[in-house]
């Protein structure tokens, strides 16, 4: 089913009607409508809203556990017949080598099969609360090195000469978005000659919590 099938369930499931959902989220319903009929694309925004509207995760709507939206928490380690040692890097920031060998801290068990040929992998701790509760302070993100993403995706970017932030990234052809979990941590936009402002480190592809 597509993200509009599952949508359109979900608000049936609460029983409202397009018109009362669309009000609950402070959308015009037409606007509304055209989601439910896979005639737009809906953002990360957006889709965060309607989930927070429906009381839902968004791997619901999107029909899957879906790492790049809403990775999988699993504890450590796997067993070690089916996996690869990637580091745990200390931190990412704006011209900085992640993977130089000083700012590794230690090697984590990986699953083999989730890693893809012709990538650089590593593992990232993330930092703060903006994340909460997909993501807690301590938690690990495993990132796929790239600087293209398809988006809307959870990942790992640099703003100017700050470090790496895990974001679920959105972005289009005048503006990047990067958006919070935590609804205290309001939407950062930038647009046309911002965008520069922002480099793209990878795509976080799992997560794992520490017991």
């Amino acid at each position: 089913m597509t993200v509009a099938d599952n949508l359109k369930n979900e608000r049936k499931k609460s029983g409202l009607s397009q018109k009362e959902f669309a009000d609950k989220l402070g959308m015009n319903a037409r606007t509304y409508a055209s989601y439910e009929r896979g005639e737009r694309d809906i953002s990360t925004a957006v889709l965060l809203s309607i989930c927070k509207a429906l009381d839902i995760s968004s791997d619901i709507l999107l029909g899957t556990n879906s790492p790049a939206q809403e990775p999988q928490i699993k504890k450590i380690p796997y067993s070690e017949a089916d996996c690869s040692r990637v580091p745990l890097i200390g931190r990412v920031a704006a011209g900085y080598s992640c993977l130089a060998e000083e700012n590794i801290s230690e090697y984590i068990l990986t699953d083999s099969d989730i890693l893809k040929d012709g990538y650089d992998y590593f593992w990232l701790k993330v930092k703060g609360d903006s994340m909460e509760p997909t993501l807690l302070e301590g938690d690990l993100v495993l990132v796929r090195a790239q600087n293209v993403l398809e988006t809307p995706c959870l990942a790992v970017v640099t703003v100017d000469q700050e470090d790496g932030l895990v974001k679920y990234v959105d972005i289009d052809t005048h503006k990047i978005t990067l958006n919070s979990v935590n609804p205290c941590y309001p939407p950062r936009i930038f647009a046309d000659k911002e965008m520069n402002r922002v480099s793209v480190v990878g795509q976080v592809v799992e997560s794992k919590r520490r017991y």
